[in-house]
C-alpha cells in the first residue's frame, strides 16, 4: 500500500495555479516514481472568487492559514505567497514548529531568516525545501546540495535575474533604450509591474545569499555589495561592444584565503566568454571548485513551467520519505565564515566622463588618476562639437575598489563634469 501525503497550496497566483494543475494531471506519474501519492488535501488564496480556468472543489478551500496548520492529516504545505515578512513568514515559521514539511519559492524569506528556519526544521525533523527560489528551472540548489557534495567550492557566479538580462539583452540586440525596453518586459510578463527588486539588484542577492551558503556551509551573512542596472544606458552598451565586452548583472561568490566575497553588479565580460552568450530570460550558474573544475547548469530562470519543475523535484524528495538537513548539513556543522567588503579588492573598470569639451579636462582626469595610483590601460574620447561636450571612457589596470570609487568621486565635483560619472568593473579571468 502506497503512502498517501497530504499536501496544502498557500498561495494561488500564476505558480500556485500552474502547480496545482501540474499536480492533478500527473499525479499518476509522481505516484509511480516516488512510491507515494501527492494528496492535494486544502488551498488557500487570497481571492477565492478571482476568476481562474479550472475549478476547485469547495471542500479544498481553506478559510485560513490557521485551519492548514493546525489539520493533523496536513503533511506538507507550499507556500507561494512570497515576501519576506507578513503572512508567509508566519506560515512558514507556524508550519514547521506543528512538524509540516515546507517547500517554498520564496527567496527574500529564505535569504533572511533561512538560518531561523533551518534550526527549526531540523529540531522537529522536517524538511524545508527552496529549490525553487533560486533560478526557477535551473537546478543549482539540487546540484550543490547533492551532484556536487564531493566538491570543495571557491567559487559560485553567474546571471540569476532573467528580467534584468532580458534588458540588457534587448538594449544590446534592437538598439533600444532602457525605458523602452522595461516597457516591453513588463507587456511580455518578464517584468513585474514594479520591477525594483530585478532592476536594483535585490533579486541577485537574495539568491546569491542562498548560494553563499551552501556553497561554503556558512550561516547567510549581510555583508553583500549590490548595484543594479538603472544606470546602464544605450551609450555604455554601445562602448562595451567597441572594446570587445558585453554588460551583464552578474553576482558573485568567492572564498579567497578564507573570506568570503559577495557582490552583484553589471560587469563587462569578454565577448568570448561563456556567459556572455547568455541572452534573453535565461539563467546561468558556474560553480568553480575541486575535483570538478568548473561547472555550468543553465535554464529558465524564471515562470510559471520553470518554477513548477524546481516545485515538484522538492515535493517529490519529501514523497520518497527524505528528511535532509535545509542547507544540508546540520546546523551545528555550519561555519562562521569572515564576510568581507569588496573595497580592498582588485578590479579593472570601465568609467565614463561626460565633460564640457575645453583644454585641461583630460588632463585633469588623467592626474586624478595618478594621484590615486590607477594606471590606465586604454582611452577613448567622443567629442560632440554641436554640444560642446566630449565623453571621456578609460579602461584601467586592476585597481582596488577603494580607488577607483575614489577616482569617481573626485572627479564628479568638478565644474566641467555634465552629468554624473560610471564605473562598470570588468570580469577578465
Amino acid at each position: 500500500m502506497k503512502k498517501k501525503i497530504n499536501i496544502a497550496i498557500c498561495g494561488l497566483g500564476n505558480i500556485g495555479s500552474y502547480l496545482y494543475r501540474y499536480l492533478i494531471k500527473h499525479k499518476k506519474q509522481l505516484t509511480e516514481k516516488n512510491r507515494s501519492i501527492p494528496n492535494i488535501l486544502l488551498i488557500y488564496a487570497k481571492n477565492k472568487k478571482k476568476k481562474r480556468n479550472f475549478t476547485i472543489p469547495k471542500k479544498k478551500w481553506a478559510k485560513n492559514f490557521d485551519e492548514i496548520i493546525k489539520n493533523n492529516k496536513i503533511d506538507l504545505i507550499i507556500e507561494l505567497i512570497g515576501g519576506a515578512e507578513g503572512a508567509a513568514k508566519n506560515l512558514v515559521f507556524k508550519a514547521l514548529k506543528h512538524k509540516k514539511h515546507v517547500v517554498t519559492a520564496n527567496k527574500a524569506l529564505i535569504a533572511k531568516y533561512g538560518d531561523q528556519l533551518a534550526k527549526i526544521a531540523e529540531k522537529n525533523k522536517v524538511n524545508l525545501e527552496f529549490e525553487a527560489s533560486v533560478c526557477g528551472g535551473v537546478p543549482v540548489i539540487r546540484s550543490l546540495k547533492e551532484g556536487l557534495i564531493a566538491n570543495k567550492i571557491n567559487k559560485i557566479y553567474g546571471i540569476f535575474n532573467g528580467t534584468s538580462n532580458y534588458i540588457l539583452t534587448s538594449m544590446d540586440k534592437h538598439n533600444k533604450n532602457f525605458k523602452e525596453v522595461l516597457e516591453e518586459a513588463k507587456k511580455l510578463g518578464y517584468a513585474e509591474s514594479n520591477p525594483r527588486a530585478d532592476l536594483n539588484g535585490e533579486d541577485v542577492s537574495s539568491k546569491l545569499k542562498i548560494l553563499s551558503t551552501l556553497c561554503f556551509n556558512s550561516f547567510l551573512n549581510n555583508n553583500i555589495h549590490v548595484e543594479g542596472i538603472k544606470n546602464i544606458d544605450r551609450d555604455d552598451i554601445v562602448n562595451a561592444n567597441k572594446l570587445g565586452y558585453k554588460i551583464k548583472l552578474l553576482g558573485f561568490s568567492e572564498l579567497i584565503k578564507n573570506s568570503i566575497y559577495q557582490r552583484v553588479h553589471p560587469t563587462l565580460i569578454k565577448k568570448s566568454s561563456y556567459i556572455a552568450s547568455i541572452d534573453g530570460v535565461l539563467n546561468a550558474v558556474i560553480v568553480e571548485g575541486k575535483p570538478v573544475g568548473q561547472s555550468v547548469i543553465q535554464g529558465e530562470g524564471a515562470g510559471p513551467a520553470a518554477t513548477t519543475s524546481a516545485l515538484v523535484s522538492d515535493i517529490s524528495s519529501i514523497l520518497r520519505g527524505n528528511i535532509k538537513f535545509p542547507f544540508s548539513i546540520s546546523n551545528n556543522q555550519r561555519k562562521n565564515l569572515i564576510f568581507k567588503d569588496i573595497n580592498e579588492r582588485n578590479f579593472s573598470a570601465y568609467l565614463r566622463f561626460e565633460v564640457l569639451d575645453k583644454p585641461g579636462v583630460l588632463s585633469n582626469i588623467t592626474r586624478v588618476f595618478s594621484t590615486n595610483k590607477v594606471s590606465v590601460k586604454r582611452l577613448i574620447q567622443n567629442p560632440n562639437k554641436n554640444k560642446g561636450s566630449s565623453s571621456i571612457i578609460i579602461v584601467t589596470h586592476k585597481a582596488k575598489d577603494k580607488s577607483l570609487n575614489k577616482i569617481l568621486k573626485s572627479i564628479d565635483k568638478k565644474s566641467y563634469i555634465l552629468k554624473k560619472s560610471k564605473l562598470i568593473r570588468i570580469d577578465d579571468d
